[in-house]
């Protein structure tokens, strides 16, 4: 300890007119001493370390920090205050390192930092090696798209009960997220059925290929309850109202793919499935039970056939789910490229097979 010692007396004139070569060359010196002894130091040496360095290091340039930052996020005996001030920084290279993953940060401080930094930090944050609780309902909170879908994928991070149920509110529609939730094994029953109740087919199945062994058993179980739990009865349809205005629209020559567009986005269902059919020559019946169906591919080559623009057809996929229930992003963005390389030719094909299959004629 000799060697710190002989250094203190430096220090002030150092901090008043030191330029910003000579705070470096001192933190470099004295980090590199603390690392050379860490092993051995006392929590009285610790301290020693921790007053030099937190009156030195922030008056000191970007860079200098960083490399400081880095080197004391791998100790477990580093300067405690100094490693919450670097913690604290707004350059999230320099608090980065130190909140993925020293150890020395309490739950009380990731909290606060959580809680008024942006989402570099909380991307950071969401890394560490393990996470309490009360870390992550913070984050899954405040997280963007990606810092929840981290949070999710890290093993060592655990959940209260609000924090799943963020999680899988979360995973609606974000069908990677959903994937990523569906795999933990410390996922409760309740939660993975919720998920799974509100996910399409697509991420279901993926959900179920991905898992392991353990997890495919608990997946199958789940959907198993939801597949027998009491239904809501069929809604019954009055299509007659919405035939009428459909047939006013047309009479007026305002039939057009505006007006099946605001009907979708309206959620209009009986108004949606007749202006369709009038603008596709298919029957009614026949538009309502193709959107009833397990897939969307339908809707897309009835878009198609007569030329909607994705956002139309879009709408019709999202009106398919009935309200409240949105397609995740996988699901709507591959549905979004088998509209654009669906030709125009097939479409109409398929169409025209439709018609006279429905008519009874040989396609």
């Amino acid at each position: 300890m000799a060697a710190a010692f002989s250094l203190i007396p430096e220090l002030d004139e150092i901090v008043k007119n030191g330029s910003a070569e000579k705070r470096a060359a001192a933190i470099a010196r004295i980090s590199d001493l603390f690392l050379q002894g860490a092993a051995h130091f006392e929590t009285r040496h610790v301290a020693l370390f921790d007053d030099i360095l937190v009156g030195l290091v922030p008056a000191t340039e970007i860079e200098t920090r960083v490399e400081l930052a880095e080197r004391l996020s791998k100790l477990d005996n580093a300067p405690p205050t100094l490693v919450k001030q670097l913690a604290h920084e707004n350059e999230i290279k320099i608090a980065g390192p130190i909140l993925s993953r020293s150890p020395l940060l309490d739950d009380p401080t990731l909290v606060e930092i959580a809680r008024a930094k942006g989402q570099e930090h909380l991307a950071a944050i969401s890394g560490r090696p393990t996470l309490s609780p009360t870390v992550t309902d913070v984050i899954v909170r405040r997280g963007d798209r990606e810092v929840v879908r981290s949070v999710a994928a890290n093993n060592g991070a655990q959940f209260s009960e609000s924090g799943y149920s963020g999680l899988v509110k979360r995973a609606t529609d974000d069908g990677m997220l959903a994937l990523t939730v569906g795999q933990r094994e410390d996922l409760p029953a309740a939660s993975l059925k919720q998920l799974l109740a509100k996910s399409v087919d697509l991420v279901r199945r993926r959900m179920f290929d991905s898992a392991k062994p353990k997890q495919k058993a608990a997946i199958n179980q789940a959907m198993i309850e939801i597949s027998g739990a009491p239904k809501t009865p069929p809604q019954t349809r009055d299509f007659q109202p919405a035939q009428r205005a459909i047939l006013a629209l047309h009479q007026a020559g305002e039939l057009n793919e505006a007006a099946l567009l605001g009907f979708a986005k309206l959620h209009k269902y009986e108004e949606s499935i007749a202006g369709l059919a009038a603008l596709t020559g298919m029957r009614l019946s026949v538009v309502h039970q193709l959107m009833l169906g397990d897939r969307y591919d339908p809707i897309l080559l009835l878009g198609k056939s007569i030329g909607l623009e994705w956002a139309t057809v879009r709408a019709l996929v999202v009106l398919r789910l009935g309200p409240g229930r949105t397609p995740s992003g996988p699901d709507i963005e591959e549905a979004r490229i088998n509209y654009e390389r669906l030709s125009l030719a097939t479409a109409q094909r398929v169409l025209t097979f439709w018609r006279l299959r429905d008519k009874g004629l040989p396609a």
